[in-house]
């Protein structure tokens, strides 16, 4: 959410952001609504001062034997009790209309965000490693995981229909290793873990920047007015909801959950495998700190940093991209996307994203700090995916297997598998 008052200065700006992010909004209409909303909220206020003030002098006029003017008083107070009936229901459905083209409005993107239309037009900022060159004809995950047995989906598409999938043995244990490394790497950063309630109300959605243009990726518990998250930067972020925080030192918040996203449109992209599925788990940071550019930045680097040190100790080649406007969410304002090689796709594949949303969460949440001069201030927020599977099992299997069918576990892994250096397919 942005200011209304910031969105009155700089219209241009915020309508061309709609664009470029393909967000149906009308800025002029949002302000012609505004307008509406603030004329109406005056006159209500007009007419309860005028039956309030009808109301108080009744009861002295009666105690004083002016019977007229009380009556005269009176049938004011139910002509105006007609009016406010009538203002107010107006009132109330501009208030609606208002709130909702607010939610609509879309942050606008950093001066540096490259521009473009999709993924294709992400600009590449750094990476790390070289693919590998492999002297055989290498495997896929999904061929791999059935050679190992450790990935089964067909009984995954029979528990859970389209792209279920069960994780047995070292894959399910794989898939607990780069998890826990991740929490590790981020405790030793000063993060807080916090264990999260994942069936949330709708309105912690709305203050993440979720709803209500994303609410058709999200699963809705039937009958109840929850829904179930897609990752835990939603309940992260609403800890805090209607606090006042102290943010001398940026609050660094960490959860491992399981997420959960209906992927509506994406019917035939990326069916195959682990890649795209309806349920996986995350590990995610979530920092809270003052509204100061700079510092939020620094912060954005920082955490970006923290998922980039992950796949160098899962030793897998990384580029890192700055994403485009109109791969861009409503919500951000600067983005980075980390892409890990996955050869059985012969390309980078997305496995992380960080973003900065200046304080367009804060406001939506009410998470506030006073700054140094005593004054209350919206918080900047920002997120990163320390590390999402089963995704990131694609290439930890594909880029460290070997010719003889087994796979390198990375050392950074050993400690969390047993001290397993290697995947060997069964022999019976």
């Amino acid at each position: 959410m942005l200011d209304i008052h910031w969105i009155r200065e700089n219209q241009t700006k915020v309508q061309e952001a709609a664009r470029l992010k393909g967000i149906p909004l009308s800025v002029e209409e949002l302000l012609a609504c505004d307008d509406r909303w603030r004329g109406l909220l005056q006159q209500v206020e007009e007419l309860r001062r005028i039956r309030n003030r009808h109301s108080q002098a009744i009861p002295g006029w009666l105690r004083e034997g002016r019977r007229a003017e009380a009556e005269d008083a009176k049938r004011e107070v139910r002509r105006v009790n007609g009016e406010l009936a009538r203002l107010e229901a107006e009132l109330d459905g501009a208030e609606r209309q208002r709130a909702d083209l607010l939610l609509r409005v879309p942050n606008v993107p950093s001066a540096d965000t490259p521009p473009g239309r999709s993924d294709a037009d992400n600009v590449e900022t750094g990476r790390w490693g070289e693919p590998p060159q492999f002297g055989f004809e290498p495997l896929s995950h999904t061929a791999l995981g059935e050679l190992h047995r450790i990935i089964d989906l067909p009984r995954g598409v029979k528990a859970a229909g389209s792209r279920g999938y069960y994780l047995r043995g070292a894959g399910a244990l794989l898939h607990r290793a780069v998890q826990q490394l991740a929490v590790d790497l981020l405790l030793a950063e000063g993060f807080t873990l916090l264990e999260v309630p994942l069936a949330l109300r709708p309105e912690a959605f709305r203050h993440a920047g979720f709803f209500p243009l994303g609410e058709d990726q999200v699963y809705r518990l039937e009958g109840e007015d929850r829904y179930l998250a897609g990752t835990s930067e939603i309940p992260l972020l609403h800890y805090y909801s209607g606090e006042t925080v102290d943010v001398t030192r940026p609050i660094r918040l960490a959860a491992v959950s399981s997420c959960f996203r209906s992927e509506t449109g994406s019917a035939g992209r990326d069916t195959h495998g682990l890649y795209r599925v309806h349920q996986f788990a995350k590990v995610e940071q979530v920092v809270l700190c003052e509204a100061d550019p700079g510092a939020a930045e620094s912060l954005l680097q920082e955490i970006t940093g923290h998922a980039q040190r992950l796949l160098r100790l899962l030793e897998l080649p990384h580029r890192t991209v700055a994403v485009c406007t109109g791969d861009m969410s409503q919500k951000t304002f600067k983005q980075y996307d980390i892409e890990t090689w996955m050869p059985s796709r012969a390309a980078y594949g997305e496995t992380h994203s960080s973003s900065h949303l200046l304080d367009f969460q804060a406001r939506r949440a009410g998470i506030r700090y006073k700054d140094g001069d005593g004054r209350l201030r919206y918080c900047y927020t920002l997120n990163n995916t320390a590390v999402a599977s089963p995704r990131i099992l694609i290439p930890l299997l594909e880029n460290h297997q070997q010719e003889d069918g087994t796979v390198r576990i990375p050392e950074a892994l050993r400690p969390y598998m047993g001290g397993l250096d290697r995947l060997v397919p069964p022999q019976d």
